[in-house]
Protein backbone atom coordinates (compact mmCIF):
# COMPACT_ATOMS: atom_id res chain seq x y z
CA UNK A 1 0.00 0.00 0.00
CA UNK A 2 1.19 3.64 -0.86
CA UNK A 3 1.47 5.97 1.26
CA UNK A 4 2.85 6.50 5.03
CA UNK A 5 2.15 3.39 7.68
CA UNK A 6 0.83 4.88 10.83
CA UNK A 7 2.92 4.81 13.83
CA UNK A 8 1.89 5.32 17.74
CA UNK A 9 2.98 8.86 19.10
CA UNK A 10 5.37 9.40 21.53
CA UNK A 11 4.43 11.19 24.15
CA UNK A 12 6.58 13.22 26.49
CA UNK A 13 5.00 13.25 29.78
CA UNK A 14 6.66 13.89 33.28
CA UNK A 15 7.73 11.16 35.22
CA UNK A 16 5.20 12.10 38.50
CA UNK A 17 2.70 14.50 39.14
CA UNK A 18 4.41 17.94 41.07
CA UNK A 19 0.67 18.16 43.59
CA UNK A 20 1.21 14.12 45.08
CA UNK A 21 3.42 11.47 45.08
CA UNK A 22 1.18 9.03 45.10
CA UNK A 23 1.70 6.66 42.04
CA UNK A 24 -0.99 3.90 42.80
CA UNK A 25 -2.95 2.29 40.29
CA UNK A 26 -6.37 4.46 39.90
CA UNK A 27 -8.56 1.82 37.25
CA UNK A 28 -10.48 0.69 40.38
CA UNK A 29 -11.02 4.04 42.12
CA UNK A 30 -11.78 5.80 38.14
CA UNK A 31 -13.72 2.99 37.27
CA UNK A 32 -17.06 4.22 39.05
CA UNK A 33 -15.35 7.31 40.97
CA UNK A 34 -18.82 8.34 42.37
CA UNK A 35 -19.20 5.66 44.38
CA UNK A 36 -16.28 6.62 46.12
CA UNK A 37 -18.81 9.51 47.35
CA UNK A 38 -21.17 7.57 49.41
CA UNK A 39 -24.33 9.38 48.16
CA UNK A 40 -26.99 6.94 47.00
CA UNK A 41 -29.03 10.01 45.28
CA UNK A 42 -26.03 10.89 43.21
CA UNK A 43 -25.05 7.36 42.18
CA UNK A 44 -29.13 7.00 40.88
CA UNK A 45 -28.63 10.01 39.12
CA UNK A 46 -25.46 9.34 37.52
CA UNK A 47 -26.68 5.58 36.32
CA UNK A 48 -29.89 7.70 35.14
CA UNK A 49 -28.41 9.79 33.28
CA UNK A 50 -25.85 7.44 31.51
CA UNK A 51 -29.38 5.83 29.76
CA UNK A 52 -30.92 9.02 29.26
CA UNK A 53 -28.54 11.86 28.16
CA UNK A 54 -29.28 13.09 25.04
CA UNK A 55 -25.63 13.95 23.73
CA UNK A 56 -24.60 10.78 25.01
CA UNK A 57 -26.98 9.30 22.78
CA UNK A 58 -26.00 11.68 20.31
CA UNK A 59 -22.74 10.55 20.91
CA UNK A 60 -23.94 6.87 20.32
CA UNK A 61 -25.51 7.83 16.91
CA UNK A 62 -22.32 8.83 15.42
CA UNK A 63 -20.30 5.62 16.12
CA UNK A 64 -23.18 3.71 14.18
CA UNK A 65 -22.48 6.66 11.81
CA UNK A 66 -18.87 5.99 11.63
CA UNK A 67 -19.89 2.22 11.72
CA UNK A 68 -22.20 2.53 8.18
CA UNK A 69 -19.69 4.74 6.88
CA UNK A 70 -16.69 1.76 7.07
CA UNK A 71 -19.07 -0.13 5.34
CA UNK A 72 -19.64 2.30 2.45
CA UNK A 73 -15.68 2.07 2.35
CA UNK A 74 -15.08 -1.46 2.77
CA UNK A 75 -17.87 -1.81 -0.13
CA UNK A 76 -14.98 -0.71 -2.81
CA UNK A 77 -13.05 -3.90 -2.26
CA UNK A 78 -15.27 -5.70 -3.84
CA UNK A 79 -17.16 -5.92 -7.78
CA UNK A 80 -19.94 -4.49 -8.77
CA UNK A 81 -22.66 -5.75 -10.71
CA UNK A 82 -25.64 -4.38 -12.55
CA UNK A 83 -28.85 -6.06 -14.01
CA UNK A 84 -29.82 -3.63 -16.73
CA UNK A 85 -32.96 -4.41 -19.09
CA UNK A 86 -34.76 -1.81 -21.96
CA UNK A 87 -37.16 -2.52 -24.26
CA UNK A 88 -37.30 0.39 -27.63
CA UNK A 89 -39.08 1.00 -30.35
CA UNK A 90 -37.39 2.68 -33.88
CA UNK A 91 -38.62 3.56 -37.32
CA UNK A 92 -37.44 4.80 -40.68
CA UNK A 93 -40.52 5.86 -42.85
CA UNK A 94 -42.39 2.95 -43.26
CA UNK A 95 -39.86 0.33 -41.24
CA UNK A 96 -40.38 0.41 -37.62
CA UNK A 97 -38.75 -2.94 -35.43
CA UNK A 98 -38.75 -3.31 -31.38
CA UNK A 99 -35.73 -4.09 -29.63
CA UNK A 100 -35.48 -5.58 -26.42
CA UNK A 101 -32.36 -6.57 -24.29
CA UNK A 102 -31.39 -7.91 -21.12
CA UNK A 103 -28.77 -8.31 -19.04
CA UNK A 104 -25.72 -8.72 -16.61
CA UNK A 105 -22.53 -5.92 -16.08
CA UNK A 106 -19.64 -6.87 -13.57
CA UNK A 107 -16.81 -4.26 -12.57
CA UNK A 108 -14.00 -4.86 -10.24
CA UNK A 109 -11.67 -2.33 -9.46
CA UNK A 110 -8.39 -4.26 -8.19
CA UNK A 111 -6.69 -2.58 -5.64
CA UNK A 112 -2.77 -2.85 -6.80
CA UNK A 113 -1.75 -0.13 -5.05
CA UNK A 114 -3.32 0.24 -1.63
CA UNK A 115 -6.16 3.36 -2.23
CA UNK A 116 -9.16 1.01 -1.00
CA UNK A 117 -7.45 -0.54 1.78
CA UNK A 118 -5.78 2.95 2.97
CA UNK A 119 -9.78 4.48 3.18
CA UNK A 120 -10.91 1.31 4.84
CA UNK A 121 -7.68 2.05 7.52
CA UNK A 122 -9.05 5.37 7.85
CA UNK A 123 -12.66 4.43 7.96
CA UNK A 124 -12.02 2.07 11.45
CA UNK A 125 -9.54 4.90 12.92
CA UNK A 126 -12.49 6.80 12.66
CA UNK A 127 -15.04 4.20 14.12
CA UNK A 128 -11.89 4.38 17.02
CA UNK A 129 -12.52 8.29 17.03
CA UNK A 130 -16.20 7.68 17.55
CA UNK A 131 -16.05 5.33 19.85
CA UNK A 132 -13.93 7.73 22.18
CA UNK A 133 -15.68 10.66 21.63
CA UNK A 134 -18.68 8.94 23.05
CA UNK A 135 -16.22 7.75 26.47
CA UNK A 136 -15.30 11.25 26.30
CA UNK A 137 -19.06 12.73 26.81
CA UNK A 138 -19.47 9.75 29.34
CA UNK A 139 -16.68 11.20 31.25
CA UNK A 140 -17.80 15.08 30.82
CA UNK A 141 -21.52 14.14 31.75
CA UNK A 142 -20.51 12.15 34.78
CA UNK A 143 -18.13 14.73 35.89
CA UNK A 144 -21.10 17.67 35.28
CA UNK A 145 -24.08 15.78 36.71
CA UNK A 146 -21.84 15.42 39.98
CA UNK A 147 -20.69 19.23 40.03
CA UNK A 148 -24.25 20.55 39.60
CA UNK A 149 -25.49 17.67 42.17
CA UNK A 150 -22.54 19.12 45.20
CA UNK A 151 -23.52 22.54 44.30
CA UNK A 152 -27.51 22.15 44.68
CA UNK A 153 -26.26 20.35 48.05
CA UNK A 154 -23.99 23.70 48.60
CA UNK A 155 -26.96 25.87 48.27
CA UNK A 156 -29.36 24.11 50.46
CA UNK A 157 -26.40 24.06 53.19
CA UNK A 158 -25.97 27.59 52.78
CA UNK A 159 -30.27 28.24 53.23
CA UNK A 160 -29.99 26.26 56.39
CA UNK A 161 -26.72 28.10 57.83
CA UNK A 162 -29.03 31.83 56.45
CA UNK A 163 -32.02 30.24 58.05
CA UNK A 164 -30.48 29.47 61.17
CA UNK A 165 -28.68 32.65 61.50
CA UNK A 166 -31.54 34.51 60.79
CA UNK A 167 -33.48 32.96 63.89
CA UNK A 168 -30.61 33.93 65.82
CA UNK A 169 -30.42 37.39 64.59
CA UNK A 170 -34.31 37.89 65.37
CA UNK A 171 -33.84 36.54 68.69
CA UNK A 172 -30.86 39.19 69.38
CA UNK A 173 -33.57 41.92 67.71
CA UNK A 174 -36.10 41.02 70.02
CA UNK A 175 -34.26 41.42 73.05
CA UNK A 176 -32.51 44.78 72.05
CA UNK A 177 -36.05 46.13 71.47
CA UNK A 178 -36.84 44.86 74.46
CA UNK A 179 -34.16 46.93 76.33
CA UNK A 180 -35.02 49.62 74.24
CA UNK A 181 -38.63 49.76 75.83
CA UNK A 182 -37.09 48.82 79.36
CA UNK A 183 -34.64 52.82 78.02
CA UNK A 184 -31.36 51.05 78.63
CA UNK A 185 -30.45 51.46 74.86
CA UNK A 186 -30.75 54.05 72.03
CA UNK A 187 -33.31 52.74 68.68
CA UNK A 188 -29.93 53.15 66.93
CA UNK A 189 -29.85 49.71 68.05
CA UNK A 190 -32.52 48.83 67.10
CA UNK A 191 -32.43 49.63 63.37
CA UNK A 192 -28.99 48.13 63.73
CA UNK A 193 -30.69 44.90 64.23
CA UNK A 194 -33.44 45.30 62.30
CA UNK A 195 -31.09 46.28 59.23
CA UNK A 196 -29.00 42.74 59.85
CA UNK A 197 -32.13 40.87 60.25
CA UNK A 198 -33.26 42.35 56.69
CA UNK A 199 -29.85 41.66 55.49
CA UNK A 200 -29.70 38.33 56.08
CA UNK A 201 -33.11 37.84 54.89
CA UNK A 202 -32.56 39.17 51.50
CA UNK A 203 -30.26 36.78 50.50
CA UNK A 204 -32.30 33.80 51.27
CA UNK A 205 -34.20 34.09 47.81
CA UNK A 206 -31.02 34.39 45.64
CA UNK A 207 -29.73 31.21 47.05
CA UNK A 208 -33.45 29.54 46.46
CA UNK A 209 -33.08 30.72 42.77
CA UNK A 210 -29.43 29.34 42.26
CA UNK A 211 -30.38 25.80 43.97
CA UNK A 212 -33.94 25.71 41.69
CA UNK A 213 -31.69 26.53 38.79
CA UNK A 214 -29.19 23.88 39.35
CA UNK A 215 -32.01 21.48 39.64
CA UNK A 216 -33.00 22.35 36.14
CA UNK A 217 -29.41 21.59 35.29
CA UNK A 218 -29.51 18.20 36.67
CA UNK A 219 -33.01 17.39 34.89
CA UNK A 220 -31.87 18.64 31.32
CA UNK A 221 -28.42 16.47 31.95
CA UNK A 222 -31.18 13.44 32.43
CA UNK A 223 -32.48 14.38 29.19
CA UNK A 224 -35.72 15.03 31.46
CA UNK A 225 -38.19 18.74 31.21
CA UNK A 226 -36.53 21.61 33.76
CA UNK A 227 -38.79 20.95 36.27
CA UNK A 228 -39.07 17.46 36.86
CA UNK A 229 -36.96 16.41 39.35
CA UNK A 230 -37.78 19.50 41.90
CA UNK A 231 -39.64 17.21 44.11
CA UNK A 232 -37.27 14.70 44.45
CA UNK A 233 -34.44 16.81 44.95
CA UNK A 234 -35.66 19.97 46.76
CA UNK A 235 -35.44 18.59 49.85
CA UNK A 236 -32.03 19.37 51.53
CA UNK A 237 -29.17 16.75 52.45
CA UNK A 238 -25.53 17.14 53.28
CA UNK A 239 -22.87 18.14 51.22
CA UNK A 240 -21.23 14.34 49.88
CA UNK A 241 -18.36 14.01 51.55
CA UNK A 242 -14.82 13.28 49.94
CA UNK A 243 -12.77 10.45 49.93
CA UNK A 244 -9.70 9.86 52.84
CA UNK A 245 -7.35 9.15 49.05
CA UNK A 246 -7.04 9.70 46.20
CA UNK A 247 -4.75 6.85 43.60
CA UNK A 248 -3.88 8.83 40.99
CA UNK A 249 -1.57 6.77 38.51
CA UNK A 250 1.39 8.31 36.78
CA UNK A 251 0.82 10.70 33.72
CA UNK A 252 1.87 7.91 31.45
CA UNK A 253 -1.61 6.02 32.77
CA UNK A 254 -3.37 9.11 32.08
CA UNK A 255 -2.48 8.79 28.70
CA UNK A 256 -4.01 5.56 27.94
CA UNK A 257 -7.02 6.37 30.19
CA UNK A 258 -8.37 10.06 28.90
CA UNK A 259 -10.67 9.46 25.73
CA UNK A 260 -9.74 12.74 24.60
CA UNK A 261 -6.08 11.60 23.98
CA UNK A 262 -6.98 8.38 22.45
CA UNK A 263 -9.94 10.11 20.22
CA UNK A 264 -6.67 12.81 18.91
CA UNK A 265 -4.19 9.63 18.62
CA UNK A 266 -7.29 7.48 16.22
CA UNK A 267 -7.86 11.08 14.19
CA UNK A 268 -3.71 10.90 13.37
CA UNK A 269 -4.20 7.07 12.39
CA UNK A 270 -7.35 8.26 10.17
CA UNK A 271 -5.41 11.24 8.93
CA UNK A 272 -2.12 9.10 8.29
CA UNK A 273 -4.26 6.59 6.02
CA UNK A 274 -5.51 9.62 3.62
CA UNK A 275 -2.11 10.08 2.58
CA UNK A 276 -2.13 6.90 1.37
CA UNK A 277 -5.92 7.28 -0.27
CA UNK A 278 -4.56 10.44 -2.29
CA UNK A 279 -1.35 9.00 -3.03
CA UNK A 280 -2.95 5.88 -5.00
CA UNK A 281 -4.53 8.47 -7.52
CA UNK A 282 -1.05 8.80 -8.62
CA UNK A 283 -1.20 5.24 -10.01
CA UNK A 284 -3.07 3.41 -12.52
CA UNK A 285 -6.50 1.79 -12.34
CA UNK A 286 -6.67 -1.72 -13.21
CA UNK A 287 -10.52 -3.07 -13.45
CA UNK A 288 -11.94 -6.43 -14.58
CA UNK A 289 -15.02 -6.31 -16.43
CA UNK A 290 -17.63 -8.35 -17.68
CA UNK A 291 -20.73 -8.52 -19.24
CA UNK A 292 -23.13 -10.92 -20.86
CA UNK A 293 -26.91 -10.04 -22.39
CA UNK A 294 -29.46 -11.08 -24.20
CA UNK A 295 -31.65 -9.54 -27.50
CA UNK A 296 -34.41 -10.03 -29.42
CA UNK A 297 -37.45 -8.16 -31.42
CA UNK A 298 -39.74 -9.39 -28.97
CA UNK A 299 -39.87 -10.45 -25.72
CA UNK A 300 -40.82 -13.79 -25.91
CA UNK A 301 -37.23 -14.54 -28.15
CA UNK A 302 -35.13 -13.81 -24.89
CA UNK A 303 -33.40 -16.75 -25.54
CA UNK A 304 -30.40 -18.13 -23.39
CA UNK A 305 -28.82 -20.16 -26.41
CA UNK A 306 -29.13 -16.01 -28.04
CA UNK A 307 -26.53 -14.62 -25.17
CA UNK A 308 -24.01 -12.77 -25.98
CA UNK A 309 -20.71 -11.77 -23.15
CA UNK A 310 -17.57 -10.44 -23.03
CA UNK A 311 -14.88 -10.06 -20.47
CA UNK A 312 -11.35 -8.75 -20.19
CA UNK A 313 -9.16 -6.55 -17.97
CA UNK A 314 -8.62 -2.45 -18.46
CA UNK A 315 -6.18 0.03 -17.38
CA UNK A 316 -6.40 3.72 -16.75
CA UNK A 317 -3.60 5.86 -16.04
CA UNK A 318 -4.77 9.76 -15.47
CA UNK A 319 -1.38 11.53 -16.55
CA UNK A 320 -1.98 15.30 -16.69
CA UNK A 321 -4.58 16.53 -13.92
CA UNK A 322 -3.21 19.92 -13.60
CA UNK A 323 -1.18 19.28 -10.24
CA UNK A 324 -4.67 17.68 -8.42
CA UNK A 325 -3.60 14.60 -7.57
CA UNK A 326 -0.36 16.27 -5.85
CA UNK A 327 -2.14 18.96 -4.53
CA UNK A 328 -4.52 16.47 -2.59
CA UNK A 329 -1.69 14.62 -1.16
CA UNK A 330 -0.11 17.99 0.21
CA UNK A 331 -3.81 18.41 1.74
CA UNK A 332 -3.94 15.06 3.37
CA UNK A 333 -0.24 15.99 4.73
CA UNK A 334 -1.13 19.11 6.15
CA UNK A 335 -3.93 17.94 8.18
CA UNK A 336 -1.87 15.17 9.28
CA UNK A 337 0.39 17.15 10.69
CA UNK A 338 -2.48 19.08 12.12
CA UNK A 339 -3.72 16.06 13.98
CA UNK A 340 -0.61 15.23 15.47
CA UNK A 341 -0.57 18.85 16.88
CA UNK A 342 -3.85 18.79 18.16
CA UNK A 343 -2.67 15.32 19.75
CA UNK A 344 0.51 17.27 21.25
CA UNK A 345 -1.69 19.68 22.74
CA UNK A 346 -4.42 17.63 24.08
CA UNK A 347 -1.75 16.14 25.74
CA UNK A 348 -0.69 19.04 27.48
CA UNK A 349 -4.29 20.28 28.18
CA UNK A 350 -4.55 17.12 29.75
CA UNK A 351 -1.13 17.20 32.13
CA UNK A 352 -2.63 20.77 32.85
CA UNK A 353 -6.31 19.57 33.89
CA UNK A 354 -4.66 16.92 36.36
CA UNK A 355 -2.15 19.34 38.37
CA UNK A 356 -4.49 22.29 38.64
CA UNK A 357 -6.59 19.92 40.32
CA UNK A 358 -4.82 18.93 42.54
CA UNK A 359 -3.18 21.99 44.07
CA UNK A 360 -6.76 22.93 43.97
CA UNK A 361 -7.97 19.95 45.82
CA UNK A 362 -4.60 19.99 48.08
CA UNK A 363 -5.24 23.56 48.73
CA UNK A 364 -8.45 23.46 49.24
CA UNK A 365 -8.33 21.00 52.32
CA UNK A 366 -5.76 23.48 54.45
CA UNK A 367 -8.33 26.22 53.49
CA UNK A 368 -10.85 24.01 54.84
CA UNK A 369 -9.18 23.00 58.66
CA UNK A 370 -8.84 26.67 58.40
CA UNK A 371 -12.27 27.86 58.61
CA UNK A 372 -13.65 25.22 60.92
CA UNK A 373 -11.74 26.55 63.94
CA UNK A 374 -12.65 29.74 62.33
CA UNK A 375 -16.41 28.90 63.01
CA UNK A 376 -15.85 27.25 66.34
CA UNK A 377 -14.01 30.82 67.58
CA UNK A 378 -16.75 33.01 65.87
CA UNK A 379 -19.71 30.88 67.74
CA UNK A 380 -17.65 31.42 71.08
CA UNK A 381 -17.49 35.28 70.00
CA UNK A 382 -21.10 35.58 69.57
CA UNK A 383 -21.65 33.90 72.81
CA UNK A 384 -19.94 36.02 74.75
CA UNK A 385 -21.11 38.96 72.52
CA UNK A 386 -24.19 38.59 73.44
CA UNK A 387 -23.92 37.39 77.16
CA UNK A 388 -21.77 40.77 78.02
CA UNK A 389 -24.25 43.01 75.64
CA UNK A 390 -26.87 41.43 77.84
CA UNK A 391 -25.06 42.33 81.27
CA UNK A 392 -24.54 45.80 79.59
CA UNK A 393 -20.85 45.26 79.36
CA UNK A 394 -20.56 46.20 75.42
CA UNK A 395 -22.40 47.64 72.59
CA UNK A 396 -24.57 45.94 70.33
CA UNK A 397 -21.90 46.56 67.55
CA UNK A 398 -19.66 43.96 69.15
CA UNK A 399 -22.63 41.96 68.62
CA UNK A 400 -23.48 42.77 65.35
CA UNK A 401 -19.58 41.99 64.27
CA UNK A 402 -19.57 38.32 66.08
CA UNK A 403 -22.90 37.72 64.42
CA UNK A 404 -21.65 38.19 61.00
CA UNK A 405 -18.28 36.85 61.33
CA UNK A 406 -20.23 33.32 62.34
CA UNK A 407 -22.42 33.83 59.55
CA UNK A 408 -19.48 34.67 57.20
CA UNK A 409 -17.49 31.81 58.30
CA UNK A 410 -20.45 29.00 58.39
CA UNK A 411 -21.13 30.28 54.94
CA UNK A 412 -17.75 30.24 54.29
CA UNK A 413 -17.35 26.59 55.20
CA UNK A 414 -20.17 25.39 52.98
CA UNK A 415 -18.22 27.16 50.02
CA UNK A 416 -14.80 25.16 51.02
CA UNK A 417 -16.65 21.66 51.63
CA UNK A 418 -18.46 22.28 48.15
CA UNK A 419 -15.16 23.10 46.73
CA UNK A 420 -13.48 20.23 47.96
CA UNK A 421 -16.02 17.95 46.49
CA UNK A 422 -16.46 19.98 43.14
CA UNK A 423 -12.13 19.89 43.18
CA UNK A 424 -11.81 16.16 43.23
CA UNK A 425 -14.66 15.51 40.84
CA UNK A 426 -12.54 17.70 38.76
CA UNK A 427 -9.63 15.32 39.26
CA UNK A 428 -11.20 12.31 38.16
CA UNK A 429 -12.41 13.80 35.27
CA UNK A 430 -8.96 15.18 34.50
CA UNK A 431 -7.77 11.65 34.99
CA UNK A 432 -10.41 10.37 32.47
CA UNK A 433 -12.39 8.35 35.19
CA UNK A 434 -15.72 7.17 34.49
CA UNK A 435 -15.75 4.50 31.89
CA UNK A 436 -14.26 1.09 31.75
CA UNK A 437 -11.43 0.16 29.75
CA UNK A 438 -11.72 -3.39 30.36
CA UNK A 439 -14.67 -3.57 28.26
CA UNK A 440 -15.56 -2.87 24.81
CA UNK A 441 -18.03 -0.01 24.31
CA UNK A 442 -21.66 -1.24 23.04
CA UNK A 443 -23.87 1.29 21.07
Amino acid sequence: MVGPDYKPQDANTPAGWVGTKNAASPDTTLLEWWTEFNDANLTSLIERAMKSNLDLRQAEERIRQARAASGVAGAGFWPTADVTGSATRSGTGTNKSNLFKTGLDATWELDIFGGTRRNIEAAKADIRASIEDRRDVLVTLTSELAINYVQLRGYQQEIIIAQNNLKSQQQSASVVRKRYEGGFVSALDVANADAQVATTMSQIPLIETSAQQTIYNISVLLGQEPASLLEELSPASSIPLTPPEVPTGLPSEMLRRRPDIRRAEAQIHAATAQIGVATADLFPKFNLAGNIGISASRPGNLRWDQRSWSFGPSASWEIFNAGRVSSNIEVQKALQQQAVLAYKKTVLTAIQDVENALVAYANEQEHHKALIDAVAANRKAVDLATQLYVEGQTDFLSVLDAQRSLYNSEDSLVQSTRNLSTDLISLYKALGGGWDSRSPDSD
